[in-house]
């Protein structure tokens, strides 16, 4: 007797990176997936679209970098190049109501107690994340009272200037789209330490943001449906998954019934919500889905007739802090051969959440008022394009980058996070260790999900779960090279004790020379 048409090896709930990575790599091994996509399209939280106005353009996941390894073997795979953002030129840094240039991945600082400050920031949280294994963040020596504790509190400890603490939120703010108060020191410090560090997650040139993908992310998602085939069906938001039968059972809105021996999640956690589970999800598991938002992000492009700040000197990076202007940070999104002039520019964590009652006009009037500002022309005033997206409204997202976890939640849930749960497997970028919460991190998550079930099935042992994945012989990763001072400087406390020591014993040789001439003392 032939087995119904919907009868699969595995069904793969998501058609992101993530889910379709797992698909990918099941069908290369001789197995049957199938692909769930809620949306009418795949990608998930890649989005690229196309018009006469822009030519094309990612309002989702769009930059990669060196050491995303996997992401860019599939690139190279399906022959979708790459380009490199523009930094020639300054970046600006807008802080105080004035414009400073600047080159590198941080501002310069002309306040040598803020440079101390700033130094010994980034050490810090580089050398607090040396002691988190990226596998298992609650292992670390110091996880519960690291998770206690939000980042805002751990600034508060480590900062003593102003400037360092402004520029602090600014950098949680733009790296996991929420705030300070909101999330996990442990969380944050694991975050940056599996992207590579500080420099490495936040710099452009030799870092996260150096690349895009010529002609859109999606491609990415839209090679791997078009070899999966009719294997992929969208439009299929699944609303009950029943393990109770010999088959897994998997049920659509659109009261189409899947039957399978596996089933690979690749969503976010907390889309788990929208469906019904039989039997009941383990206790942890349904409390760590109800626990993890999602980042708020609005991702912003801006078009102008010529790229004014380019003739100025600025390669179109900017960092800006001030408390009432919509985006945190910006770069150049100018095509690579100079053509469709724009600025990418996202409205980041409370800002997006204040600014998502107003208009799509609204918004952009005040994006183009904090442009001509930070970069001093009145050309940044008069648009010929703008497209948006709110990442907020996305049903099947709830919100961009990335999950995050509030104080307290990882060390008593993040355990159970891959833990397969019957005939279901876990996916998503959220459950990567390297990159989680990028592009990279999808393809590791899909590709790590698809080996747990090839490792069941009794096709590979368990050793080959886990790989790691060479370098790009196209990018290879450039080590950050810091200099003696960077390693070697004090922190303001550091300094300030090392002074009052000095003036303590300079204070205290003068009284010892004057009571000894006099007499007070003798050598004895």
């Amino acid at each position: 007797m032939t087995a119904p048409s919907n009868t699969y090896d595995v069904v793969v709930i998501g058609g992101g990176i993530s889910g379709l990575s797992a698909a990918k790599l099941l069908k290369a091994s001789g197995l049957s997936p199938v692909v769930l996509e809620a949306r009418d399209r795949v990608g998930g939280r890649t989005f690229t679209i196309r018009n006469k106005q822009t030519k094309y353009v990612d309002l989702g996941g769009a930059y990669i970098g060196p050491t995303q390894n996997r992401i860019f073997r599939l690139a190279k795979e399906y022959g979708i190049e790459t380009y490199k953002l523009n930094e020639e030129g300054n970046l600006l840094h807008y802080v105080n109501g004035k414009s400073y240039p600047f080159k590198g991945s941080f501002p310069f600082l002309w306040n040598p107690f803020a440079v101390l400050d700033f130094n010994n920031l980034w050490r810090t949280m580089d050398k607090m994340g040396e002691e988190i294994p990226r596998e298992a963040p609650w292992r670390a020596p110091h996880a519960e009272e690291w998770d206690k504790m939000s980042m805002l509190q751990l600034f508060e400890k480590i900062c003593w200037t102003s400037t360092a603490l402004h520029f602090a939120k600014v950098f949680v703010n733009v790296n996991v789209t929420s705030e300070p108060h909101e999330v996990s020191a442990l969380w944050f410090l694991w975050y940056v330490k599996q992207c590579g560090g500080t420099l490495r997650i936040f710099s452009t040139t030799n870092g996260g943001q150096e690349r895009k993908f010529v002609g859109g992310s999606s491609q990415i998602s839209e090679c791997m449906a078009r070899e999966l085939g009719d294997r992929v069906k969208l439009q299929s938001p699944v609303y009950r998954i029943d393990q109770t039968g010999d088959m897994v059972a998997v049920e659509t809105t659109n009261k189409e019934t899947y039957l399978a021996k596996f089933v690979i999640v690749a969503t976010p956690p907390g889309l788990n919500l929208k469906i019904h589970f039989n039997p009941e999800l383990p206790p942890l598991r349904n409390q760590l889905i109800h626990r993890v938002p999602m980042g708020s992000v609005i991702k912003t492009m801006v078009y102008y007739k010529e790229n004014f700040w380019r003739k100025k000197g600025y390669c179109g990076s900017m960092i800006i802090e001030e408390e009432g202007t919509p985006i945190g940070v910006a770069l150049d999104d100018t095509k690579p051969d100079g053509s469709v002039p724009a600025i990418m520019g996202f409205i980041l964590a409370s800002k997006c959440r204040k600014l998502s009652s107003l208009t799509k006009e609204e918004r952009l009037k005040r994006i183009c008022e904090i442009y001509a500002k930070v970069l001093g022309s009145e050309e940044a005033l008069h648009p010929v394009h703008y497209e948006e997206k709110n990442w907020c409204e996305e049903e099947y997202s709830a919100g961009c980058y990335t999950v995050y976890y509030p104080p307290g939640i990882l060390t008593q849930f993040g355990r159970v996070l891959r833990e397969p749960v019957g005939r279901l497997y876990f996916a998503g970028t959220e459950t990567a260790t390297e990159w989680s919460g990028y592009m990279e991190g999808a393809v590791q998550a899909g590709e790590r999900a698809a080996r747990e079930v090839l490792c069941t099935l009794g096709k590979i042992p368990q050793s080959q779960i886990w790989q790691q994945e060479p370098d790009s012989v196209d990018v290879p990763p450039l080590p950050f090279v810091t200099t003696f001072w960077e390693r070697n400087l004090p922190s303001v406390g550091g300094f300030l004790k090392i002074m009052g020591i000095s003036a303590f014993l300079t204070v205290a040789t003068a009284a010892g020379l004057t009571a000894y001439k006099k007499g007070i003392l003798t050598r004895n």
